[in-house]
Protein backbone atom coordinates (compact mmCIF):
# COMPACT_ATOMS: atom_id res chain seq x y z
CA UNK A 1 0.00 0.00 0.00
CA UNK A 2 2.98 2.54 1.03
CA UNK A 3 4.66 1.64 -2.50
CA UNK A 4 1.61 2.51 -4.14
CA UNK A 5 0.92 6.00 -2.38
CA UNK A 6 4.78 6.58 -3.41
CA UNK A 7 4.01 5.71 -6.80
CA UNK A 8 1.09 7.65 -7.47
CA UNK A 9 3.28 10.62 -5.72
CA UNK A 10 5.56 10.99 -8.28
CA UNK A 11 3.21 10.67 -11.04
CA UNK A 12 1.21 13.25 -9.39
CA UNK A 13 4.61 15.46 -9.30
CA UNK A 14 5.49 14.77 -12.77
CA UNK A 15 1.86 15.53 -14.02
CA UNK A 16 2.05 18.79 -12.25
CA UNK A 17 5.68 19.80 -13.34
CA UNK A 18 4.72 18.78 -17.47
CA UNK A 19 1.64 20.17 -16.85
CA UNK A 20 3.01 23.79 -16.22
CA UNK A 21 5.64 24.07 -18.63
CA UNK A 22 2.45 23.06 -21.74
CA UNK A 23 0.98 25.98 -19.71
CA UNK A 24 3.86 28.31 -19.76
CA UNK A 25 4.51 27.61 -23.29
CA UNK A 26 0.76 27.05 -24.81
CA UNK A 27 0.36 31.00 -23.64
CA UNK A 28 3.89 32.36 -24.17
CA UNK A 29 3.55 31.55 -28.08
CA UNK A 30 0.33 33.40 -28.17
CA UNK A 31 0.92 36.36 -30.41
CA UNK A 32 0.61 39.88 -29.04
CA UNK A 33 2.54 41.63 -26.21
CA UNK A 34 0.69 42.23 -22.98
CA UNK A 35 2.52 46.01 -22.68
CA UNK A 36 1.54 47.18 -26.36
CA UNK A 37 -1.96 46.15 -25.57
CA UNK A 38 -2.22 47.90 -22.74
CA UNK A 39 -0.68 51.38 -23.73
CA UNK A 40 -2.85 51.04 -27.11
CA UNK A 41 -1.41 51.36 -30.33
CA UNK A 42 -0.45 54.88 -30.13
CA UNK A 43 2.02 54.46 -27.74
CA UNK A 44 5.85 54.86 -28.03
CA UNK A 45 8.39 52.19 -28.47
CA UNK A 46 10.54 53.52 -25.57
CA UNK A 47 6.96 53.58 -23.04
CA UNK A 48 6.49 50.07 -24.43
CA UNK A 49 9.93 48.90 -23.38
CA UNK A 50 9.69 50.39 -19.91
CA UNK A 51 6.41 48.95 -19.27
CA UNK A 52 7.69 45.52 -20.36
CA UNK A 53 10.81 45.71 -17.76
CA UNK A 54 8.32 46.55 -15.12
CA UNK A 55 6.35 43.92 -15.80
CA UNK A 56 9.17 41.49 -16.58
CA UNK A 57 8.48 40.42 -19.51
CA UNK A 58 12.30 41.61 -20.48
CA UNK A 59 13.14 38.47 -18.99
CA UNK A 60 14.14 35.53 -20.85
CA UNK A 61 11.26 33.18 -21.78
CA UNK A 62 12.99 30.51 -19.68
CA UNK A 63 13.96 32.35 -16.63
CA UNK A 64 10.42 33.28 -16.78
CA UNK A 65 9.12 30.21 -15.95
CA UNK A 66 11.24 29.32 -13.51
CA UNK A 67 10.67 32.43 -11.50
CA UNK A 68 6.41 31.65 -11.82
CA UNK A 69 7.13 28.44 -10.44
CA UNK A 70 8.85 29.12 -7.98
CA UNK A 71 6.45 31.93 -6.79
CA UNK A 72 3.59 29.40 -7.10
CA UNK A 73 5.82 27.19 -4.41
CA UNK A 74 5.40 29.79 -1.97
CA UNK A 75 2.50 31.04 -2.43
CA UNK A 76 2.94 33.88 -4.53
CA UNK A 77 1.46 34.13 -8.23
CA UNK A 78 2.77 37.27 -9.43
CA UNK A 79 1.04 40.61 -10.35
CA UNK A 80 -1.61 41.16 -12.60
CA UNK A 81 -0.83 43.01 -15.38
CA UNK A 82 -3.83 44.76 -15.85
CA UNK A 83 -5.51 45.69 -12.30
CA UNK A 84 -1.88 45.71 -10.66
CA UNK A 85 -2.80 43.46 -7.46
CA UNK A 86 -1.11 40.16 -6.19
CA UNK A 87 -2.94 37.53 -8.41
CA UNK A 88 -3.35 35.40 -5.35
CA UNK A 89 -5.79 37.86 -3.49
CA UNK A 90 -7.84 37.99 -7.30
CA UNK A 91 -8.27 34.23 -7.70
CA UNK A 92 -9.11 34.15 -3.21
CA UNK A 93 -12.04 36.07 -3.84
CA UNK A 94 -13.56 34.37 -6.84
CA UNK A 95 -12.86 30.95 -5.25
CA UNK A 96 -15.71 31.97 -3.01
CA UNK A 97 -17.85 31.33 -5.57
CA UNK A 98 -16.88 28.99 -7.99
CA UNK A 99 -15.66 26.29 -5.31
CA UNK A 100 -19.32 26.69 -3.39
CA UNK A 101 -21.13 26.40 -7.04
CA UNK A 102 -18.69 22.92 -7.98
CA UNK A 103 -19.49 22.17 -4.72
CA UNK A 104 -23.68 22.42 -5.13
CA UNK A 105 -23.28 21.38 -8.67
CA UNK A 106 -22.23 17.71 -7.69
CA UNK A 107 -24.55 17.71 -4.64
CA UNK A 108 -27.48 18.09 -6.87
CA UNK A 109 -26.02 15.97 -9.57
CA UNK A 110 -25.22 13.26 -7.15
CA UNK A 111 -28.68 13.39 -5.66
CA UNK A 112 -30.72 13.42 -8.48
CA UNK A 113 -28.17 10.15 -10.40
CA UNK A 114 -28.05 7.79 -8.07
CA UNK A 115 -31.66 7.21 -7.40
CA UNK A 116 -32.71 7.25 -11.00
CA UNK A 117 -29.97 5.06 -12.20
CA UNK A 118 -30.97 2.35 -8.82
CA UNK A 119 -34.56 3.25 -10.21
CA UNK A 120 -33.52 1.91 -13.96
CA UNK A 121 -31.40 -0.75 -12.84
CA UNK A 122 -33.95 -2.34 -10.57
CA UNK A 123 -36.25 -1.81 -14.18
CA UNK A 124 -33.87 -3.04 -16.34
CA UNK A 125 -35.72 -3.09 -19.71
CA UNK A 126 -38.66 -2.09 -18.76
CA UNK A 127 -40.88 1.26 -20.49
CA UNK A 128 -39.17 3.24 -16.89
CA UNK A 129 -35.73 1.92 -17.74
CA UNK A 130 -36.17 3.04 -21.46
CA UNK A 131 -37.82 6.36 -20.25
CA UNK A 132 -35.34 7.23 -17.91
CA UNK A 133 -32.21 6.23 -20.58
CA UNK A 134 -33.62 8.44 -23.10
CA UNK A 135 -34.30 11.44 -20.72
CA UNK A 136 -30.54 11.13 -19.67
CA UNK A 137 -29.16 10.77 -23.65
CA UNK A 138 -31.62 13.86 -24.03
CA UNK A 139 -29.85 15.36 -20.94
CA UNK A 140 -26.11 14.11 -22.19
CA UNK A 141 -26.55 15.95 -25.87
CA UNK A 142 -28.26 19.33 -24.47
CA UNK A 143 -25.03 22.08 -24.32
CA UNK A 144 -25.05 23.62 -20.41
CA UNK A 145 -24.84 26.59 -21.99
CA UNK A 146 -28.14 26.23 -23.80
CA UNK A 147 -30.33 24.97 -20.70
CA UNK A 148 -28.64 27.89 -18.46
CA UNK A 149 -30.66 29.86 -20.73
CA UNK A 150 -33.45 28.35 -21.10
CA UNK A 151 -33.73 28.09 -17.07
CA UNK A 152 -32.97 31.98 -17.15
CA UNK A 153 -35.68 32.75 -19.54
CA UNK A 154 -38.12 30.61 -17.82
CA UNK A 155 -37.26 31.30 -13.78
CA UNK A 156 -35.60 34.68 -14.15
CA UNK A 157 -37.75 36.42 -16.70
CA UNK A 158 -41.05 34.66 -16.79
CA UNK A 159 -41.74 33.49 -13.94
CA UNK A 160 -39.39 36.10 -11.99
CA UNK A 161 -38.41 33.37 -8.83
CA UNK A 162 -34.60 34.06 -9.23
CA UNK A 163 -32.10 36.94 -10.49
CA UNK A 164 -31.09 36.43 -14.41
CA UNK A 165 -27.74 36.78 -13.20
CA UNK A 166 -25.22 38.64 -10.99
CA UNK A 167 -24.19 37.46 -7.32
CA UNK A 168 -24.74 39.23 -4.05
CA UNK A 169 -21.64 38.18 -1.99
CA UNK A 170 -21.88 36.13 1.03
CA UNK A 171 -22.18 38.87 3.53
CA UNK A 172 -25.95 39.09 2.10
CA UNK A 173 -26.36 35.91 3.83
CA UNK A 174 -26.26 32.22 3.00
CA UNK A 175 -29.75 32.15 1.85
CA UNK A 176 -29.50 34.80 -0.86
CA UNK A 177 -25.61 33.58 -1.75
CA UNK A 178 -26.98 29.84 -2.22
CA UNK A 179 -30.15 31.00 -4.03
CA UNK A 180 -28.27 33.04 -6.80
CA UNK A 181 -26.11 29.89 -7.69
CA UNK A 182 -29.17 27.79 -7.95
CA UNK A 183 -29.37 28.39 -11.70
CA UNK A 184 -25.97 27.99 -12.56
CA UNK A 185 -26.06 24.77 -10.54
CA UNK A 186 -28.87 23.42 -11.97
CA UNK A 187 -27.00 24.16 -14.89
CA UNK A 188 -23.73 22.33 -14.50
CA UNK A 189 -25.31 19.04 -12.61
CA UNK A 190 -27.91 18.46 -15.58
CA UNK A 191 -24.98 16.68 -18.19
CA UNK A 192 -22.87 15.43 -14.92
CA UNK A 193 -26.23 13.62 -13.45
CA UNK A 194 -26.82 12.14 -16.72
CA UNK A 195 -23.60 10.81 -16.68
CA UNK A 196 -23.71 9.52 -13.29
CA UNK A 197 -27.43 7.82 -13.49
CA UNK A 198 -25.96 5.83 -16.62
CA UNK A 199 -23.02 4.81 -14.67
CA UNK A 200 -24.73 4.17 -11.50
CA UNK A 201 -26.88 1.77 -14.16
CA UNK A 202 -24.67 -0.51 -14.97
CA UNK A 203 -22.51 -0.59 -12.35
CA UNK A 204 -25.54 -2.02 -10.44
CA UNK A 205 -26.99 -4.33 -13.13
CA UNK A 206 -22.93 -5.83 -13.54
CA UNK A 207 -23.22 -6.26 -9.52
CA UNK A 208 -26.62 -7.48 -9.47
CA UNK A 209 -25.12 -10.41 -11.87
CA UNK A 210 -22.68 -11.26 -9.16
CA UNK A 211 -22.66 -14.70 -7.84
CA UNK A 212 -22.35 -13.18 -4.14
CA UNK A 213 -26.07 -11.82 -5.20
CA UNK A 214 -27.22 -14.89 -6.06
CA UNK A 215 -26.36 -16.41 -3.04
CA UNK A 216 -28.22 -13.82 -1.33
CA UNK A 217 -31.02 -14.64 -3.68
CA UNK A 218 -30.90 -18.24 -2.85
CA UNK A 219 -30.38 -17.99 1.18
CA UNK A 220 -34.21 -16.46 1.24
CA UNK A 221 -33.31 -12.96 0.52
CA UNK A 222 -35.95 -10.98 -2.13
CA UNK A 223 -34.81 -9.26 -4.82
CA UNK A 224 -35.04 -5.51 -3.41
CA UNK A 225 -33.84 -6.61 -0.24
CA UNK A 226 -30.59 -8.45 -2.32
CA UNK A 227 -30.51 -5.07 -4.08
CA UNK A 228 -30.48 -2.68 -0.65
CA UNK A 229 -28.57 -4.65 0.97
CA UNK A 230 -25.59 -6.24 -1.01
CA UNK A 231 -26.09 -4.43 -4.71
CA UNK A 232 -26.11 -0.62 -3.89
CA UNK A 233 -23.08 -1.04 -1.81
CA UNK A 234 -21.05 -2.68 -4.28
CA UNK A 235 -21.65 -1.40 -6.98
CA UNK A 236 -21.15 2.54 -5.71
CA UNK A 237 -17.69 1.55 -6.14
CA UNK A 238 -16.60 2.39 -9.74
CA UNK A 239 -18.87 5.49 -9.00
CA UNK A 240 -16.52 6.88 -6.70
CA UNK A 241 -14.08 8.07 -9.42
CA UNK A 242 -16.66 9.37 -11.58
CA UNK A 243 -17.56 11.59 -8.63
CA UNK A 244 -14.50 12.81 -7.87
CA UNK A 245 -13.63 13.67 -12.00
CA UNK A 246 -16.81 15.19 -11.93
CA UNK A 247 -16.12 17.56 -9.25
CA UNK A 248 -12.73 18.41 -11.20
CA UNK A 249 -14.67 19.56 -14.39
CA UNK A 250 -17.40 21.39 -12.31
CA UNK A 251 -14.09 23.39 -10.94
CA UNK A 252 -12.38 23.64 -14.61
CA UNK A 253 -15.60 23.61 -16.60
CA UNK A 254 -17.64 26.16 -15.41
CA UNK A 255 -16.17 28.81 -17.69
CA UNK A 256 -19.11 29.35 -19.83
CA UNK A 257 -21.96 29.21 -17.21
CA UNK A 258 -20.17 31.85 -15.05
CA UNK A 259 -20.19 34.19 -18.13
CA UNK A 260 -23.85 33.26 -19.16
CA UNK A 261 -24.86 34.00 -15.43
CA UNK A 262 -22.04 37.04 -14.71
CA UNK A 263 -20.66 35.09 -11.65
CA UNK A 264 -17.66 37.33 -10.58
CA UNK A 265 -15.66 33.25 -10.47
CA UNK A 266 -12.34 31.85 -11.83
CA UNK A 267 -14.25 31.11 -14.55
CA UNK A 268 -15.15 34.89 -15.76
CA UNK A 269 -12.03 35.83 -14.33
CA UNK A 270 -10.06 33.62 -17.04
CA UNK A 271 -12.11 34.98 -19.53
CA UNK A 272 -11.62 38.68 -19.06
CA UNK A 273 -8.03 37.52 -18.32
CA UNK A 274 -7.63 36.55 -21.63
CA UNK A 275 -9.58 39.49 -23.15
CA UNK A 276 -7.06 41.47 -21.51
CA UNK A 277 -4.04 40.02 -22.21
CA UNK A 278 -3.07 39.47 -18.66
CA UNK A 279 -1.42 36.29 -19.12
CA UNK A 280 0.27 36.04 -15.54
CA UNK A 281 -3.61 35.39 -14.26
CA UNK A 282 -4.28 33.13 -17.07
CA UNK A 283 -1.50 30.67 -16.62
CA UNK A 284 -1.55 30.82 -12.46
CA UNK A 285 -5.55 30.29 -12.81
CA UNK A 286 -5.21 27.54 -15.63
CA UNK A 287 -2.12 25.85 -13.37
CA UNK A 288 -4.45 26.15 -9.89
CA UNK A 289 -7.43 24.40 -11.23
CA UNK A 290 -4.92 21.54 -13.17
CA UNK A 291 -3.28 21.40 -9.48
CA UNK A 292 -6.84 20.46 -8.48
CA UNK A 293 -8.15 18.21 -11.12
CA UNK A 294 -4.58 16.34 -10.49
CA UNK A 295 -5.15 16.34 -6.33
CA UNK A 296 -8.70 15.25 -6.61
CA UNK A 297 -7.99 12.20 -9.33
CA UNK A 298 -5.24 11.68 -6.48
CA UNK A 299 -7.62 11.02 -3.41
CA UNK A 300 -9.85 9.39 -5.74
CA UNK A 301 -6.99 7.05 -6.97
CA UNK A 302 -6.29 6.18 -3.19
CA UNK A 303 -9.99 6.19 -1.37
CA UNK A 304 -10.64 3.63 -4.79
CA UNK A 305 -8.00 1.47 -3.36
CA UNK A 306 -9.60 1.81 0.26
CA UNK A 307 -13.06 0.80 -0.61
CA UNK A 308 -11.99 -1.70 -2.48
CA UNK A 309 -10.63 -5.31 -1.37
CA UNK A 310 -9.79 -6.50 -4.22
CA UNK A 311 -8.01 -4.03 -5.93
CA UNK A 312 -5.87 -3.48 -2.44
CA UNK A 313 -4.92 -7.24 -2.01
CA UNK A 314 -3.75 -6.79 -5.78
CA UNK A 315 -1.45 -4.40 -4.52
CA UNK A 316 -0.14 -5.84 -1.36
Amino acid sequence: MLEYFIRRIITLFFTLVIASIVIFVSLEIIPGDPASYMLGINAQQDTILALRKELGLDVPKIERYFIWVKGMLLGDFGISYTYRSPVIEMVSERLWVSLPLAIYALILSTFIALPVGIYAAANRGKVSDLSVMGVTQIGIAIPNFWFAMLLVYLFAIILRWFSAGGFPGWETGIFFGLKALTLPAISLALPQASILARVMRSSLIDTLNEDFIKTARAKGLSYNQALVNHGIRNALIPVLTIIGLQFSFLMAGAIIIENVFFLPGLGRLIFQSIAQRDIIVVESVIMLLVFSVVVVTFIVDIAYVIVDPRLRSSIL
